[in-house]
């Protein structure tokens, strides 16, 4: 049986990935809090932006890898310090370099190991008050392709780059009926995402079903980042 590490898993997006994934692999969550861990998947306790994950009991074969710790800080420029700046850089991108690190040797030692990254629509769709996030979403997305290009074969990397996705860190823009109807007319497919529809796609990139896929930004975004409908 083949084994996956996901960074963060224990609710929305990353949880609901550990559920798919638990049905056909070995599963090892390595997060702050183990609340809410699916049956059958290995919990390990693990802070990405203070730990070493090096020192965890992984096996010493990982066959994939999905890194879901993110932020949102939508704010105005203006309001945001440029230490906000390096704490969204901090969790979403340097962190991730540091875990891909610490894993390297795992990961060459699968026969074609598949790294799942999430960006964000905003770094392709220029959206006011995204300054932060979408820097360090960027950030990945460059990285990604240019690893995906340093280690084929050995292994894939591809970037799920979601819009607003209704999970616990974005309670606060969905915290109602109304304002999920709202954020969902903006979209052409006229709701906001959910975190099965993200989860789905990620499960998908981790299987052998997509290993012909390699260095690709895979927009699951209800058509925002590419059609504009009137």
């Amino acid at each position: 049986m083949k084994n996956i590490l996901l960074i963060g898993g224990s609710y929305g997006i990353g949880n609901e990935i550990a559920r798919n994934l638990s049905h056909t692999y070995r599963v090892y969550i390595a997060s702050r809090t183990a609340d809410q861990i699916p049956e059958g998947c290995v919990h390990l306790t693990f802070d990405a932006t203070k730990d070493d994950i090096a020192l965890l009991d992984l096996p010493d074969t990982l066959d994939g890898l999905v890194y879901c710790p993110g932020s949102i800080n939508l704010r105005p420029f203006k309001l945001l310090k440029p230490e906000t700046f390096l704490e969204d850089l901090n969790l979403n991108f340097l962190s991730l370099v540091k875990v891909v690190h610490g894993v390297l040797p795992r990961l060459k030692n699968a026969d074609q190991a598949s790294l799942v990254f999430f960006s964000t629509v905003a770094v392709q769709v220029g959206m006011p008050f995204h300054t932060s996030v979408a820097a360090a979403k960027g950030a990945i997305e460059g990285f990604a392709k240019a690893l995906a290009a340093e280690y084929a074969p050995s292994f894939r990397v591809n970037v799920i780059a979601p819009s607003l996705t209704d999970t616990p860190l974005a309670g606060k823009l969905l915290a109602s009926e109304e304002k999920k109807e709202k954020m969902g007319e903006r979209h052409p497919l006229k709701r906001v995402g959910t975190a099965q529809d993200i989860a789905k796609v990620a499960s998908f990139l981790i299987s052998d079903d997509s290993s012909w896929i390699t260095g690709q930004i895979l927009g699951v975004d209800g058509g925002m980042s590419t059609l504009n409908v009137q």
